[in-house]
């Protein structure tokens, strides 16, 4: 039996639950009309920014489709190339809708749920979540078997060495359509979910000195709306790349190794049985009785273990028989990467709950004001980086000798990208857990915007404060698979430009074309950052100006006597983020062409490297630091130092103004920033080698 059959089989058992998440979503109340009115103006607000981006992104697709047409013309790419640029992108904008989707058909349906107890309010939040989590990871896995299939059938006629490196080949730039679209849709949404949510926070809280999510803010929609296409249709579209950049990344490896078929399809079919073993951790949620947040935290990490114990279990059977009892080292490799992915998850954990010792110095430090929470919040950031750099230089050790690296070093980057796949083989329900965050803020806001009974807006609260650390927990992963996967395709790349020059080519250190990319590479984090961090600021701005006015020129807005213009703030901010996002979403694809046809292959090796190093910790950092500002701020809207409305609040609220962009914007973009460079460069590796100016 070919267990690449656990591939199809997972994809359709992840779509057809999806399909049954959704009816059980669509079949709980909405609430009341005002409730119902409220969720489908988000709805709408979603929907037209999708609109617009989308309609940026096929411009796009189209234009690199007909570039790649061209190359292929001239010899330099496969016959596919196009076509799988082109699906890869569509699924990842269609996994991106699907749960924007899912989050905004969720959002009132929790508030109505959380009115009866907590426990039904975190069943409704987190099968929205698993809506999406499944569904990317389901047509992940379909495109990649109909691909798979498709070519090794295509090619049928050709010896088996080299069908697979064919298949493999073709497969890469069905990734870097992926991580095109995932690139945009990340900064994009990041752009725009950070600027109305730093908007909101700025004139709301800290200037009219009103709650969160009022009705009174002008900005308070576009803070919603900024939920679902940022932390969630951006997340899907991102966490899909990730997701099917280990598989394909380890697929390129697996050819380079020898492995033969099987090593190639082995991936795909731990993928297969990682997508079974989330469905049964999913179900295995359970909460009783009135719950903690703490139990809470308990509960979801309880269906995270569970399926990790599956994976491990049934990983050991796939690896025996597909590779046999020689190659079982690899089956430690994924070993390797699950351990590691755990350990991050540790770790972000631990730097952002509300309930530990980072955020908890965070929010005393708002005593002395906003200077000292700004301080206190990136030294706990930068600290954070300490684990989850261990943990990834662990597992890259680990994975590589226990696969086989000490006497096959192709052997050892395959481990490699194996215990990326490792990492990332839970993804069905961690990013249903990290999705669940950004429905319960919605479902908070809806709470606070309706005027519901407190509790309802404390157990949306308590709802909120577990899914920041579920969300933050989820970037973890995907920034630890990334820097994995990132360095397996270097090796891939390395792999690749020896193939296409015909010649050996050496990666050295005293090569002063490596020591300019790498310069370059450490340098594109920072412009990267730069770039997406100013454009929040931007935006941001003129979200204050406009709520300002509003509520300068608008009699009684301040009283509550009149309503707000919401949408003047949404297209503020919509039209905004479509601007801004073009730029640092093409830093990543033009930079690797740049850099090689200028100073040549070993430049662009250098250019890779230096991302990496530079950028894994600084997401890791960013991410970290964002998330325990946000909490820390939580601590102190909980009661905590005067509770809302003091000045320690205040201070927090700019601590968590500053964390937006840097948890949510740039933090996150920057591990697909990594990957994206490293797809552009393994396609166009043959046209840089012919084309370089200073040659090879």
């Amino acid at each position: 039996m070919d267990l690449m059959i656990f591939a199809p089989i997972g994809s359709i058992a992840a779509l057809v639950f999806t399909t049954y998440l959704a009816f059980v979503i669509l079949k709980q109340s909405r609430g009341t009309e005002e409730m119902k009115k409220i969720s489908d103006d988000i709805a709408e607000g979603a929907k037209e920014f999708l609109k617009k981006q989308y309609t940026i992104l096929a411009i796009f697709l189209i234009g690199m489709a007909c570039f790649l047409s061209f190359l292929v013309h001239l010899g330099y790419l496969n016959l596919f190339v196009p076509i799988a640029f082109l699906t890869g992108g569509f699924f990842s904008a269609l996994a991106g809708y699907i749960g924007m989707t899912f989050s905004t058909k969720s959002n009132s349906r929790t508030t109505q749920a959380a009115k009866k107890s907590l426990n039904k309010g975190l069943k409704i939040a987190l099968f929205g979540g698993a809506g999406m989590g499944l569904a990317a990871v389901g047509l992940a896995l379909l495109d990649l078997s109909f691909w798979f299939y498709f070519l090794n059938w295509y090619y049928g006629y050709l010896e088996l060495g080299e069908r697979i490196v064919i298949i493999a080949g073709a497969m890469v730039t069905f990734e870097l359509g992926a991580s095109s679209v995932a690139l945009f849709a990340r900064v994009g949404g990041g752009i725009y979910t950070k600027a109305a949510d730093v908007g909101a926070d700025l004139v709301g809280k800290v200037e009219a000195g009103i709650p969160e999510d009022d009705p009174r803010n002008p900005a308070v929609i576009a803070d919603q709306v900024g939920d679902n296409v940022g932390d969630v249709a951006g997340m899907g579209a991102d966490l899909y790349e990730s997701y099917v950049g280990s598989i394909v990344g380890t697929m390129l490896l697996a050819a380079v190794a020898g492995l033969s078929l099987r090593g190639v399809t082995l991936p795909m079919a731990l993928a297969g049985v990682g997508v079974l073993s989330s469905i049964v951790g999913i179900i295995g949620i359970r909460t009783r009785g009135k719950e903690s947040p703490a139990k809470l935290i308990w509960a979801i990490r309880k269906g995270v273990y569970l399926s990790s114990v599956l994976i491990v279990i049934l990983s050991f059977f796939v690896v025996r028989y597909t590779l046999g009892m020689e190659y079982i080292g690899v089956f430690f490799a994924v070993l390797a990467g699950l351990v590691a992915g755990l350990i991050i998850g540790f770790n972000t954990e631990y730097f952002t709950s509300s309930s530990n010792a980072p955020a908890k110095s965070i929010s005393e430090s708002s005593r002395t004001g906003p200077a000292t929470v700004i301080i206190s919040g990136l030294s706990q950031g930068m600290l954070s980086t300490f684990v989850p750099v261990i943990a990834v230089i662990s597992a890259i050790l680990a994975s590589y000798f226990l696969a086989g690296g000490g006497a096959n070093p192709a052997l050892g980057l395959y481990g490699i990208g194996i215990s990326a796949v490792g990492m990332l083989s839970t993804l069905g329900i961690t990013l249903a857990t990290d999705a669940y965050g950004p429905i319960a803020d919605n479902a908070g806001g809806i709470a606070e915007m309706t005027h519901q009974n407190p509790k309802v807006r404390k157990r949306t609260d308590a709802l909120d404060d577990v899914g920041n650390t579920t969300a933050a927990t989820g970037k973890g992963f995907a920034i630890g698979s990334a820097a994995l996967t990132a360095l397996a395709l270097i090796a891939a790349y390395h792999d690749k430009i020896v193939e296409a020059a015909g010649k050996p080519i050496e990666l050295s250190i005293m090569d002063p074309k490596l020591l300019v990319g790498l310069f370059l590479g450490a340098m594109i984090v920072f412009a990267f950052c730069s770039i997406t961090m100013k454009a929040v600021g931007r935006t941001a701005q003129r979200v204050v100006i406009e709520a300002r006015r509003q509520f300068k020129e608008i009699l009684g807005l301040r009283e509550g006597k009149a309503k707000a213009d919401y949408a003047r703030c949404v297209g503020i901010t919509t039209r905004a983020a479509q601007r801004q996002m073009v730029v640092p979403a093409l830093m990543a694809i033009v930079a690797p062409i740049v850099v090689g046809l200028v100073f040549g292959v070993e430049a662009v090796a250098g250019l890779l490297i230096g991302a990496l190093c530079t950028g894994f910790p600084m997401a890791v950092f960013m991410a970290n630091a964002g998330g325990a500002w946000d909490n820390a701020k939580k601590r102190i809207e909980f009661g905590e130092h005067g509770g809302k409305g003091s000045e320690s609040h205040k201070a927090a609220v700019i601590g968590d103004t500053v964390g937006d962009p840097f948890k949510d914007t740039s933090g996150p973009s920057l591990n697909i920033l990594i990957k994206l460079m490293s797809m552009v460069s393994l396609v166009f590796a043959s046209f840089i080698i012919q084309h370089c100016l200073l040659g090879v």
